[in-house]
């Protein structure tokens, strides 16, 4: 039976509100990334928190995400070069390769093993969840390699991963949401459901990543407005903007909308609250596909 955080909740039966999961993804990739994840955490913005452990940053700053109340996890990496001797190829060439199944398998595992290494290393456990960076998690031969290794490392742990299933209805990037979920979304979650492993319902916060402010505002409304009980909106959020970062200007916006006061009074106004999925007691629930909209 399948898996998802569509589910038995922790939360007062009596509560009529929905648990979305607010995930910023990137943190360990720049000091403007990991100081903005991390005032949002502070402030109740986030629920969830993707590291990237071979980044130049997020050694200095495990300490200070550790002691807030978000999950944290591996956001897996094959396709940003950070460190000398690590396996990554551009996102293109890495589908491809993928799909003709010509990746050394070795080399996927040990990649895999050593982001799980870094990872344990920085935060003395293992992660709440894992994910991938531009989704490479759910990619033929990548996600076969992890989820055999999530089986060896971290039997009956709970780790939940993260689905791209995109809603069906009120997405304003209906084909790269598409794109990015015909990619590994609906045999990734076969295998999880197969091992147990618990998922989000949809993704929500697939956009082009060139929004001004106010249109951002608008998309995040929009995502707010759709939201079912347990989907995930993830997000990209800086206080400033490196040089080198091709959507740093982009991160900057995200920040300013997600650290508005107003913020909250959205949630509200969806009837949502922030949800921690490592906290949720899951359920199983119909074939996938069955999930809403």
């Amino acid at each position: 039976m399948q898996k998802t955080c569509n589910k038995a909740s922790t939360r007062s039966p009596n509560q009529a509100r929905k648990g979305i999961v607010i995930c910023a993804d990137d943190f360990g990739m720049s000091a403007g990334i990991d100081a903005g994840i991390l005032q949002l955490a502070s402030a109740g913005r986030l629920s969830a928190v993707s590291c990237l452990t071979q980044g130049s940053t997020w050694k200095h700053q495990t300490r200070s995400l550790a002691a807030l109340p978000v999950d944290i996890g591996l956001h897996l990496n094959f396709t940003e070069s950070f460190a000398s001797g690590q396996f990554f190829l551009p996102l293109p060439r890495l589908i491809a390769a993928c799909y003709g199944r010509r990746l050394p398998a070795e080399a996927i595992a040990a990649e895999i093993n050593a982001q799980l290494d870094a990872f344990e290393a920085g935060f003395g456990r293992p992660p709440d969840y894992i994910d991938g960076h531009q989704h490479v998690h759910q990619l033929p031969m990548v996600r076969e390699s992890l989820l055999q290794i999530m089986a060896l490392r971290y039997p009956g742990q709970g780790l939940w991963l993260r689905s791209t299933r995109p809603p069906s209805r009120g997405n304003s990037y209906p084909l790269k949401a598409a794109i990015i979920s015909m990619l590994g979304a609906r045999r990734m979650r076969r295998l999880a459901s197969a091992q147990g492993l618990p998922m989000n319902g949809r993704l929500l916060g697939v956009y082009d990543f060139s929004a001004s402010r106010e249109k951002y505002a608008d998309l995040l409304r929009t995502w707010l407005a759709i939201a079912a009980d347990g989907d995930l909106l993830m997000c990209h959020p800086a206080v400033f903007a490196e040089p080198e970062d091709g959507i740093g200007p982009q991160r900057t916006r995200e920040f300013s909308v997600l650290a508005d006061s107003r913020f909250p009074t959205l949630l509200e106004q969806q009837g949502l609250t922030l949800l921690r999925l490592s906290q949720e007691t899951v359920r199983p629930t119909a074939a996938p596909g069955r999930h809403p909209g």
